[in-house]
């Protein structure tokens, strides 16, 4: 049986030359949240583990300060509750 050959993933974070990740920036950290607005994992993003570790501190004081929110409601899904 053949294995399937996936492209390496590359850190976004680390070839943009970013030093900080703003948690009031959304734009930013909307490509590290799933459609139901969970954490991606680093196997899917392909950011490093320092990048990640920041990533995910950024979208926890962004949630703490109700910029994206903490839990999505299955029953009625909102299409982008950041134009709410």
């Amino acid at each position: 049986m053949e294995r399937k050959k996936y492209s390496k993933r590359y850190c976004k974070y680390t070839e943009a030359k970013i030093d900080f990740i703003d948690y009031k920036d959304l734009d930013l950290l909307k490509h590290s949240l799933s459609e139901r607005y969970k954490i991606m994992p680093r196997r899917l993003t392909g950011n490093s583990k320092k990048w990640q570790e920041r990533v995910e501190i950024a979208i926890k004081r962004a949630r703490h300060m109700a910029l994206i929110p903490y839990v999505i409601d299955t029953k009625k899904v909102v299409e982008n509750p950041f134009k709410i």
